[in-house]
């Protein structure tokens, strides 16, 4: 039994490495973590205690960037892992996996012994950049053994939750579309919520429950330094203040205890997951489950379809206009007539758009953002969804044009949910609508990079749902101000999402020109 379970580990993880995806998940893990830590020359620093910085020691690094990352791969996490069996649905495997003598609970511990050495290597690399970060930036001596023990701590739960939760969402056939992912998210911050609110700076049993880490991390610092005002993230510090130093260790044997147990309660998710798994059956989960999408969402969408004939007009305009523009006008057609639900959006944004006060503008820009955030992670992978992507890479152009074209497709869907709050920007916060315009260009080159790399939506959507709530919370951060509904992005930033956005766009291109070459 153990050689048939490493068998189906080892195979789920040279699965998952083979892939793009993986390569783009890890530069976006680097890119995301050198991000996270700022360098106190700018006036910023990861921890800030009473308005005085924390020194950049492997301790406060660890806790910092454990702290962070936690929340990070809690929510990526699930999003990466998630979604083998649907594969295995659409690839005809499942039937295959169904009727082999493999049980079901030793074929669930394989797959999420997989995701877990996976997700196990991501947070290695994360590992490595911050020592890395730290030979550049730290103070004092650079300890291995302090990260390796602030990560296993920090992070190994709320891994260990991601992925019994993907197991589980996958298992049963009503939560193995966006409807799943939907509620993860929920969960993701409720949890979240229920630990900033009950933390105290003690140490309490209800931290059992604390898979993302964040309560104990703020009980550990406040074992060591008294005071309230503290904080985890990029933020401001007076540099007239003594800077402030934590121990190498942090960890009472009450904490290390609490996070073992919160390892093991990690583990619930897999009973129901075995209780509920439809072993591919076709009287539990068909075929084409995996694209159908019963969600709450799906059916809302099909409720609405008397309104996706509102896209009719618009089809016939891209019928009649030529080339490149014509071919982005249908794409966006069939966007509304996919999700008619995104038509009701749109007219509920742009009513509010134009009736709200000035002061609620930015309300109204964050539900635009999140539904087009949600909405646009689609646009890249649908063809490979529907197994139409070798036929509509067959347009003149190819595959590379195509890319352009569902770039092109995303940023107008963008403008159109959030411009008309930019018109309502232009002559008072023009540094706001600069902001909104570039923020939608970047975030579109990046969904359609991740998109057609990955060939999923959910490495795209974990990002933007994790920088979405960052975004909600630290509002004072030019840099997660990607589309400025927090009104805190400046020139600098603007310039740093153009970069990427660019970047993104010319990667994009460069992958999917390479591809139609061979």
């Amino acid at each position: 039994m153990l050689f048939i379970l490493r068998a189906l580990a080892l195979n789920e993880v040279r699965l998952r490495m083979r892939r793009t995806s993986t390569m783009v998940a890890l530069l976006a893990v680097v890119a995301v973590s050198w991000a996270m830590i700022a360098d106190p020359a700018s006036g910023n620093a990861l921890l800030v205690f009473n308005k005085a910085r924390v020194l950049y020691t492997s301790s406060a690094l660890a806790l910092g960037s454990a702290t962070l990352g936690a929340l990070l791969f809690g929510l990526g996490g699930f999003y990466l892992v998630r979604g083998r069996m649907s594969e295995d649905l659409r690839s005809g495997i499942g039937g295959v996996i169904g009727a082999t003598p493999v049980g079901s609970a030793l074929f669930l511990a394989g797959r999420w012994l997989g995701a877990c050495a996976y997700l196990g290597a991501l947070v290695a690399a994360f590992m490595l950049t911050m020592l890395v970060l730290h030979a550049l930036r730290g103070d004092g001596p650079l300890e291995p053994l302090v990260y390796l023990q602030t990560y296993v701590l920090l992070m190994a739960p709320m891994v260990l939750f991601a992925a019994s939760c993907a197991i589980l969402f996958d298992s049963w056939a009503p939560l193995m579309g966006k409807g799943g992912d939907v509620l993860f998210f929920v969960l993701w911050v409720a949890q979240l919520v229920l630990m900033t609110q009950s933390g105290s700076g003690e140490v309490q049993a209800l931290m059992v429950f604390d898979f993302s880490g964040l309560a104990v991390a703020v009980a550990a610092v406040h074992g060591f330094v008294t005071g309230a005002d503290f904080s985890i993230g990029s933020s401001p510090f007076d540099a007239a203040l003594a800077p402030v130093s934590l121990p190498p260790l942090l960890w009472s044997a009450r904490m290390m205890g609490l996070r073992a147990a919160c390892a093991v309660l990690a583990l619930a998710p897999l009973l129901p997951a075995w209780w509920l798994f439809h072993r591919y059956s076709p009287d539990r989960v068909k075929p084409g489950r995996a694209r159908l999408r019963r969600t709450p969402l799906a059916l809302l969408n099909a409720a609405l379809r008397p309104l996706a004939v509102l896209a009719n007009p618009l089809l016939a305009l891209a019928a009649r206009v030529p080339g490149l523009a014509g071919q982005v006008l249908a794409d966006l057609a069939l966007t509304f007539v996919i999700a008619p639900s995104a038509l009701l959006a749109f007219v509920l944004c742009a009513g509010a758009a134009v009736f709200a006060p000035v002061n609620a503008l930015p309300a109204v820009l964050m539900a635009a953002v999140a539904f087009w955030g949600i909405l646009v992670g689609d646009i890249s992978t649908r063809d490979y969804a529907a197994a139409t992507e070798d036929l509509s890479g067959t347009v003149s152009g190819g595959v590379a044009l195509r890319y352009l074209r569902q770039y092109a497709a995303s940023v107008l869907l963008g403008l159109m949910f959030m411009g008309p709050v930019a018109l309502r920007w232009t002559f008072t916060q023009p540094l706001r609508v600069l902001a909104l315009v570039v923020g939608v260009a970047s975030l579109s080159a990046l969904a359609s990079l991740f998109g057609r790399c990955g060939r999923t939506a959910r490495l795209f959507l974990s990002l933007f749902l994790f920088g979405f709530y960052v975004a909600l919370n630290a509002t004072g951060a030019p840099r997660i101000d990607a589309v400025g509904f927090n009104g805190a992005a400046n020139l600098h930033s603007v310039a740093l999402y153009a970069l990427v956005g660019a970047l993104a766009l010319a990667g994009g291109y460069l992958y999917n020109a390479s591809r139609l070459a061979r």
